[in-house]
């Protein structure tokens, strides 16, 4: 599953911020990195803030990044299950977590059609704004 994730990441970031310059690449990066524990993502964020004090344009990139693998928590529902959202922190242990991708089956053929349609209504939408009308 790819463009569910992407245009629900993009869509939700321009949603947000309204920047046409904002580094949505990186976003797009972070969103398809399979994440499936929040107690990682903090880990990530909590070392991009302290490893970049000073290099501006690194932060800058590296937190769009990390806004996309925490979409990517939010857009596959992995708060639904607590072990693994909280993972390591309710314990070590992976064995017998579901995928929620896997767990979906056929359920991702229309969420990958609606991110192809946010896909070309963020372009739509970012567009405009870059060339001021």
């Amino acid at each position: 599953m790819l463009f569910w994730f992407i245009g629900t990441s993009i869509a939700s970031v321009w949603s947000v911020f309204r920047d046409p310059k904002f580094a949505y690449r990186w976003v797009i990066v972070g969103a398809l990195v399979p994440m499936f524990s929040v107690v990682v993502v903090v880990a990530v964020l909590t070392a991009v803030m302290l490893l970049t004090i000073g290099k501006k344009l690194v932060r800058k990139n590296l937190l769009a990044l990390t806004i996309g693998l925490f979409l990517h928590l939010v857009f596959d529902g992995a708060f639904l299950n607590t072990k693994m959202f909280w993972w390591p922190l309710t314990g070590l242990s992976l064995h017998g977590y579901e995928i929620p991708l896997v767990e979906r089956g056929l359920l991702n053929i229309p969420f990958e059609i609606v991110g192809v349609a946010l896909i070309f209504w963020t372009k739509r939408q970012i567009k405009p704004s870059i060339s001021g009308v």
